[in-house]
């Protein structure tokens, strides 16, 4: 216990009430569209996964015993306990490049982000595995460049490929620390090119990814198929639009006062201003500014997500933390107050985002018809699931008792969000099983679900539920597999005792053709 007593106090409260308040908020809100749909991961593991690889299913599998304990919070437990973990790499990593001071303003910076702190620190998602690994990949080859004896350069170098590839099991985009890597090694490390772990911890990063890659080739490639979608730029047109909402999104994601500071302290770097301790700190841009770079220029053309450049901020918030560092004349570690008011912001960005989860504190301007009820409200997403055991279970007995369904009828849903949401809050309580029937673009895991759960039975009846946030109307998509389409019931969810969505429920009658199965390569 020597080591925790060696970090500063202020560190180890910040570590304290990180935790407490990340923790309380894993358990209290429900969980997004996401999240519970990664939990499919864990209830169906494999090598790969259609939309990403295998790390976040096994950490959630890990982190719940294998989901014996499989409450929201034991789901997102790996994010609780690991931005933590994190939080002291960040500590370690800005305490190697110039001082501990430097290590506890990143720290503090790191845990004032959106992406670090909810994204990563409270949901589950491939980013939690991936930042975790992200950061000890790093710290492995800092240690390596930075190291003069050869026999812990090897052994550092080794461990950091090991980290590598499981930060690319978690998400491809780390295929960026190998390209900074080798970038940084071209121009300022060239003496490694002698060296035999550099080219072992590439071949060690690509040995863990063998899974994926024969999964992958037993899929007709569908995940790298899928991804590559993502950012395609065939016919399609300039998007400034996207561009700059993109770059908001990066802004909020990474806290617009973080940003600025990180942006302060590389030009004040640039200009001699400050230094660091080791020369490492190059590494950090060559693996940081290409992931940013690219991303903005997919922006230019393709819808993108902010977080997927945010691991290349988090490894920039060192800059930031050394120009704060350099700005201190005493030795101290007081929070400066332009970090006070970074935290504050995210303080507020939580305050106001979980109200409005839970009470809809800020009216949204919404659809008024029946069936597009909270249309418009994506809070909603992650509320009125808690409880839909209990409603619809009354149903399902009541249609059970007068003989109009079979009790071991399974539900039926065409995409993969809300059925994820209905398989964990509906039947998961209810030991009922979820199938998915639509067009694969929209199924994702749930064609492989399907065939885990026998799939589909000429004759069987099945239940579906709709809601008002996204309706679709059983009639204009399944006529051709039913002989009847049956209207049961319509549930109405209330926040703050006002109508939030509501659910529509259909029994579907006997099944008179099974659609072809999307995995069988024709």
């Amino acid at each position: 216990m020597n080591w925790i007593n060696s970090l500063p106090k202020p560190l180890l409260w910040l570590l304290f009430v990180s935790f407490a308040i990340r923790a309380l908020l894993a358990a209290w809100i429900e969980l997004g569209n996401d999240e519970v749909y990664y939990w499919t991961y864990a209830l169906f593991p494999d090598w790969s996964h259609f939309d990403h690889p295998p790390m976040v299913g096994w950490m959630i599998q890990f982190f719940s015993l294998n989901l014996l304990f499989d409450s929201e919070l034991c789901l997102r437990f790996s994010s609780v306990l690991l931005m933590t973990v994190n939080t002291l790499l960040i500590f370690e990593i800005g305490r190697m490049l110039k001082n501990s001071r430097t290590g506890f303003y990143a720290a503090l910076l790191y845990n004032a982000s959106v992406y670090a702190f909810v994204i990563t620190g409270i949901f589950i998602l491939p980013d939690t595995p991936q930042n975790f690994f992200w950061l000890l990949a790093i710290l492995q080859f800092i240690k390596a460049f930075s190291s003069t004896n050869t026999s812990d350069q090897n052994r550092q170098m080794l461990l950091a490929g090991f980290f590598t590839g499981l930060a690319m099991l978690s998400k491809y985009t780390s295929i960026f620390l190998w390209f900074g890597v080798g970038m940084y090694v071209l121009f300022y490390k060239r003496n490694f090119l002698k060296s035999w772990s550099l080219y072992v911890s590439l071949l060690i990063s690509l040995l863990l990814l063998i899974p994926v890659f024969i999964w992958n080739q037993q899929n007709g490639f569908i995940s790298f198929s899928f991804q590559s979608e993502r950012i395609s730029l065939v016919n399609s047109p300039l998007r400034l639009d996207l561009f700059f909402t993109e770059i908001a999104g990066q802004l909020l994601y990474n806290n617009p006062i973080n940003v600025v500071l990180t942006v302060i302290g590389l030009i004040g770097l640039a200009k001699g201003k400050f230094s660091f301790r080791i020369a490492e700190y190059n590494l950090l841009l060559f693996i940081s500014l290409p992931l940013i770079l690219v991303f903005l220029f997919f922006a230019l053309f393709r819808s993108t997500l902010p977080h997927w450049t945010s691991p290349a901020y988090v490894s920039l918030i060192f800059f930031a933390a050394a120009w704060l560092d350099e700005r201190k004349k005493t030795i101290n570690f007081r929070i400066p107050a332009i970090v006070k008011m970074a935290m504050l912001l995210l303080f507020i960005v939580i305050l106001l985002g979980t109200l409005q989860i839970k009470y809809a504190i800020i009216p949204v301007k919404d659809q008024q018809y029946f069936h597009q009820l909270g249309k418009n409200d994506v809070t909603l997403d992650m509320f009125g699931w808690r409880g839909m055991d209990n409603h619809f279970g009354e149903l399902v007995e009541k249609h059970v008792n007068s003989g109009e369904m079979p009790k071991q009828a399974g539900i039926i849903g065409d995409h993969w969000f809300p059925l994820a949401h209905i398989d964990y809050y509906i039947a998961r309580p209810l030991r009922m099983e979820v199938f998915g029937l639509g067009k694969p673009e929209n199924l994702h895991k749930y064609m492989w679900i399907n065939r885990e759960r026998g799939n589909f039975q000429i004759g069987a009846d099945y239940w579906y539920i709709t809601n008002s946030r996204d309706y679709q109307s059983p009639d204009s998509i399944y006529s051709e597999y039913f002989k009847q389409i049956v209207p049961a019931d319509t549930i109405t969810i209330s926040r703050r005792g006002i109508p939030a969505k509501r659910y529509f429920v259909f029994l579907l009658k006997d099944m008179k053709q099974i659609p072809d199965d999307p995995l069988i390569q024709k």
